[in-house]
């Protein structure tokens, strides 16, 4: 019996499978995806056991996480329905489903069962991301004890209720490529000043993580620390300046909307 079985090794799916594998052992986890490459090429990086078929993962999983597409969950969960419904232990699936309710990975299973639902971001393949998570009734606390602390290494985790969990996992989910966007166009704006581009990524990078971890000390606030750096007069007060005249802070608004939007429209 395995403690973690992964159904699809995809970017979010991959980062989870590393974070797994060393939080319980390699040994512990097995994988299947249907890009069989992909995943003997994983699998083998990592030490995780291959498997070629979605049942074996399905009967032998104590957790078994679904790391596929929202538009492909209807099939899947029919195809392992069967398996789940006859297994005699207990097993618990993970969910990483964007927009997808647990009630409805139920109903397309046909039939009640454990399920944790989690929203994390790409940045768990260094152990800073954000995920959110949520349960229905029928988990166990010390089940979903158990899979909080094997998700320790990939960053920080919030327990939510459902209800909320589309919005708020909008910036945590969504985000890492808004800042990408971000840091892309800081680059751009330096090398435009005669900094070199290999200068320029960095110098972006390595400020906007200090400034993240600033934000992220108690009671913190982005408006006190923006007006810290802003001298009266100064160099900082005039690119706010520039940034308000293009409508930066507006854009960043409706991009979160428009993904929220979008997130609904999976229900």
């Amino acid at each position: 019996m395995y403690k973690f079985g992964f159904l699809g090794a995809g970017k979010m799916g991959g980062a989870i499978l590393k974070v797994i594998s060393e939080a319980v052992g390699a040994g512990s986890v097995i994988v299947y995806d249907k890009n069989t490459e992909h995943c003997r090429k994983i699998t083998a990086e990592l030490g995780c056991e291959f498997s070629g078929d979605i049942e074996t993962v399905v009967k032998n999983s104590e957790y078994i996480v679904l790391g596929v597409k929202p538009q492909n969950a209807k099939e899947l969960l029919a195809v392992i329905g069967p398996a789940l419904k006859d297994r005699k232990d207990s097993a618990v699936l993970v969910s990483m489903l964007a927009g997808t309710v647990i009630d409805k990975i139920t109903e397309y299973l046909g039939f009640s069962f454990p399920v944790i639902r989690i929203m994390p971001n790409i940045a768990a393949t260094v152990g800073k991301a954000m995920t959110l998570c949520c349960a229905n009734e029928y988990v166990k606390a010390e089940e979903l004890d158990y899979f909080v602390k094997a998700m320790e290494k990939s960053g920080r985790i919030d327990i939510v209720e459902e209800k909320n969990i589309d919005a708020y996992s909008i910036v945590t989910g969504c985000g890492p490529a808004w800042i990408c966007q971000i840091a892309e166009a800081l680059a751009d704006g330096q090398v435009a000043i005669g900094v070199p581009r290999d200068r320029a990524y960095l110098y972006a990078a390595q400020t906007l993580a200090g400034t993240a971890e600033l934000l992220l000390q108690d009671g913190a606030v982005p408006a006190v620390l923006k007006d810290a750096v802003c001298s009266p007069g100064g160099t900082t007060i005039e690119g706010v300046k520039a940034i308000e005249k293009g409508a930066v802070r507006s854009s960043l608004i409706y991009a979160v909307e428009a993904a929220y939007n979008k997130t609904k429209s999976f229900s």
